[in-house]
């Protein structure tokens, strides 16, 4: 008894270079989205950049944010990972710091493109170390806890950052962000130890032809262009929501906090979903969250519907608080999107694993979230151009309108979500289709094998 209980002990134990990594991790996840919450709003609004540009902008900087990843992961194996750290923080720190600098768009452009070379190194350096400093025995947990400050630190920061834009201005988001990467590289720095990289280091030639082979599997490219129309929606919560909210409500308002709904959903939910699913295939599961996704952006359009049938603009919430209509639908749209992430995220990776060739599942997970190039890049490009033609930019209005036509203006801004509806439901309906064909070719199999 005492043995086991002894074992059961040393299993939340864990070495200091752990503990640093989820430090580092949680400045990072709190720098990354205090600012990028409002990203769009400060291309526009700070550096002048029109909706339109600002999607393409916005759209090639996260994808390629999402693409560089496996390549940086095989970067930091030949440098160290203490080496690449630094690098990775040093970047950051540089990049965050000149965007509130600078905010002439040829200095922007180049500074967001340092940010995201930084970016893409963090990730597959912070989870290869928390890999490397686990037992097999502490593993869950410790990647558990390390879920767990991701999650924190993107709520903490985009809770703290509007204080920052309503008190002193959104250029001075940049300086927080800076604030945390530079406490995480001094981190790096002075407390970290180096962590040697155990078994077959991968080379960029190696990644690059992982890419290649995931490219060439049908089923593969096909699940992860379908399960895109998914993150494609999840994405509007930086490229649509911020500047549609604070069009249609005011600087006052605070789309930060909104997007908080989506990680605290994911916490409350995924334990017991990915409990629940377990007994179904991972295709069933992800095509649950598939099928909820419409009904997200259904949500996000019908704040009009509700401010109709309260017959008011003020609603009070149990007796709590009071809140527009808008709010109120786009805090019910974000949960279901963090709900449906819950069948979608764990079981997604889990199919992706098993394609992969035996000895290969490292490298092909490296590009799990491929999904999130094609989203963000076809996303945030289509985001430009329906807020442009719905809830344009106030600065591009004619001078003088009266109140009445001012709001004419932002009329039909709810339109922008049906767009969304209908991406989520074409998502849904091939996911149907590939599922039937994937289970009648398994089935054909399956004599042969026997």
């Amino acid at each position: 008894m005492t043995t086991n209980t002894t074992t059961e002990t040393m299993t939340w134990r864990f070495p200091k270079e752990f503990w640093m990594a989820n430090f580092m991790e949680l400045l990072e996840r709190a720098a990354y989205y205090g600012f990028f919450i409002l990203l769009t709003v400060y291309l526009t609004d700070i550096v002048g950049f029109s909706d339109k540009e600002t999607g393409v902008i916005v759209g090639i900087f996260y994808a390629l944010l999402y693409f560089l990843p496996p390549f940086s992961g095989a970067l930091g194996d030949k440098i160290g990972f203490k080496n690449g750290l630094i690098l990775a923080f040093s970047l950051l720190c540089i990049g965050y710091f000149f965007l509130g600098v600078f905010h002439t768009k040829l200095m922007v452009i180049l500074f967001l493109g340092v940010v995201m070379v930084g970016g893409s190194l963090i990730k597959p350096l912070i989870t290869a170390t928390v890999a490397k400093t686990t037992t097999e025995a502490t593993r869950a947990r410790g990647f558990s806890l390390f879920y767990w400050v991701v999650n924190f630190g993107a709520f903490s920061g985009k809770t703290f950052v509007p204080y920052i834009r309503q008190g002193m201005g959104l250029e001075y988001v940049n300086f927080f962000s800076a604030g945390m990467a530079f406490i995480a590289l001094l981190t790096a720095i002075i407390l970290f130890r180096q962590v040697e990289r155990t078994g077959e280091k991968k080379s960029i030639a190696d990644t690059g032809r992982a890419l290649i082979r995931i490219i060439k599997a049908p089923r593969l490219i096909a699940l992860t262009l379908i399960v895109a129309g998914f993150w494609t929606i999840q994405g509007q919560m930086y490229a649509t929501m911020p500047k549609y909210v604070l069009r249609l409500l005011g600087p006052g308002a605070k789309p930060e906090w909104l997007a908080n709904v989506n990680p605290l959903a994911v916490v409350i939910f995924v334990v017991f979903v990915t409990q629940f699913m377990k007994r179904y295939k991972a295709v069933t599961s992800i095509l649950v969250g598939m099928l909820l996704m419409p009904l997200s952006a259904l949500c996000m359009a019908w704040s009009g519907v509700l401010e109709g049938v309260a017959g008011t603009t003020d609603i009070s919430v149990f007796g709590v608080m009071v809140l527009h209509p808008l709010t109120i639908m786009m805090i019910l749209g974000i949960a279901i999107q963090g709900f449906a992430e819950c069948f979608i995220s764990p079981r997604f990776l889990e199919y992706f694993s098993l394609q992969a060739p035996k000895g290969q599942e490292g490298l092909y997970l490296g590009f799990s979230h491929l999904h999130s190039f094609f989203s963000n890049l076809a996303g945030f490009i289509l985001s430009g151009f329906l807020l442009d033609a719905y809830c344009p930019d106030p600065k591009t209005l004619p001078v003088g309108l009266s109140e009445v036509e001012r709001a004419a203006h932002y009329a039909h801004a709810h339109y922008i979500w049906y767009y969304f509806v209908g991406i989520g439901l074409s998502a849904a309906i091939a996911l149907v289709i590939f599922r039937y064909i994937t289970l009648k070719n398994d089935k054909k199999r399956e004599p042969a094998a026997a």
